[in-house]
């Protein structure tokens, strides 16, 4: 009898243990989502899920890894500002911010911990796209939604927020395309090694300029979206290369301007991200050579990805995969007070809205946020 008890006490608790990890992944359904507008599904092939409904409010970590450059910088406090937000506010119990830098493993541990702690939906803006299949898995079991943004996951076990971004390296190649119809010599500066973003806008780029037929000389270099880095590295180029018929960033753009006009560089077509500084130098030196196409999609992408864990928190529609619009402007169409702010910070990336999701901010209520975990 005590062995058929104990038989059968093992049979209940492993149902009982499969009934909640059932219970607790999403449910494939039909679209649309619950905001279409919003959340837009990546393809027309691109699943749709419906989590189980929780009561809130709700406790959300952001995991983010790498933060020293501009962008991640406004990107935590873009968060931090839409988590202040009355409406957002008062469904959240908590929100916890960590960045653990370039280290993987450090990430990993991190999401470990709040999944561990109890928390409801976890965002992530990950190093590697295709490490973190255990913790995946165990997010999945433990029935917290996950949601990647930006520098996206490899699975379809969570939900990616995310911009084309090859068609981003697409669009900065044609441009240059355009303007070099021969070809010609070419420095890219690219962003963080190893991961998604910096993989697929390079390969956009070096796909487009293989597919025009012309002869493309490209000299890559690492700015790691930075400012400081990218000026660093883009002199420390003209220094050996001497000239260059066009320039692409992916980051750091101000920084590359800046080196290009101490070194005394002819301005050059250039196909580029949306900081602020940078688009103030395009419009200022249009006339000179630098024909600039700039285009991205803003930090606010965090708040996109914020909004689309409340909703599947909420036991809403949305889809496993969507896609944000970009942020283009290019010459001849620079226009001050909408396109760039001379009075704003160089560092501040423009376009940081969207729009379609409500999601809007002003420099004050990112400004006043801070970049440090809490």
């Amino acid at each position: 009898m005590t062995r058929a008890f104990a038989s059968g006490f093992l049979a209940a608790a492993a149902l009982a243990f499969l009934s909640t990890t059932a219970a607790a992944e999403p449910e494939i359904v039909s679209g649309p989502a619950a905001e279409p507008d919003c959340f837009a599904p990546w393809t027309p092939e691109t699943k749709f899920f419906k989590f189980p409904k929780k009561e809130g409010p709700y406790r959300i970590a952001l995991a983010n890894g790498y933060i020293a450059n501009t962008w991640r910088i406004q990107m935590i406090q873009t968060a931090k500002a839409y988590a202040a937000q009355p409406d957002v506010a008062a469904k959240l119990k908590e929100f916890k911010v960590v960045s653990t830098g370039e280290d993987v493993p450090a990430q990993i541990s991190a999401i470990n911990n709040f999944i561990d702690s109890g928390y409801d939906a976890i965002i992530v803006n990950a190093q590697n796209p295709t490490a973190f299949g255990p913790v995946i898995k165990r997010a999945k079991e433990a029935g917290v939604v996950l949601v990647a943004f930006d520098n996206v996951l490899d699975t379809e076990d969570a939900i990616n927020v995310n911009v084309d971004q090859k068609g981003l390296g697409v669009l900065w190649a044609n441009w240059l395309a355009k303007h070099l119809p021969e070809g010609g010599k070419i420095l890219e500066v690219r962003g963080v090694p190893g991961t998604s973003v910096d993989t697929d806008r390079h390969n956009g780029i070096q796909e487009t300029f293989a597919a025009t037929g012309k002869k493309w000389d490209v000299v890559e270099v690492l700015g790691k979206w930075d400012d400081p880095t990218a000026q660093k590295a883009t002199a420390d180029a003209i220094a050996v290369h001497k000239k260059f018929d066009g320039i692409t960033a992916q980051g750091g753009d101000t920084g590359v301007v800046q080196a290009m006009i101490d070194a005394g560089h002819p301005f050059v077509p250039f196909g580029g991200e949306t900081e602020n500084g940078f688009r103030k130098f395009c419009a200022k030196h249009a006339g000179e050579g630098l024909k600039c196409s700039s285009a991205g999609t803003g930090p606010a992408q965090v708040a996109v990805a914020m909004k689309t864990a409340i909703a599947a928190l909420e036991g809403q529609v949305v889809p496993q995969s969507i896609k944000l619009p970009l942020a283009i402007v290019e010459d001849p169409n620079f226009k001050e007070g909408e396109d760039y702010y001379p009075d704003q910070s160089d560092n501040f990336f423009v376009g940081n809205a969207f729009p379609t999701c409500g999601i809007n901010f002003t420099a004050q209520e990112i400004m006043g946020q801070t970049k440090e975990n809490q």
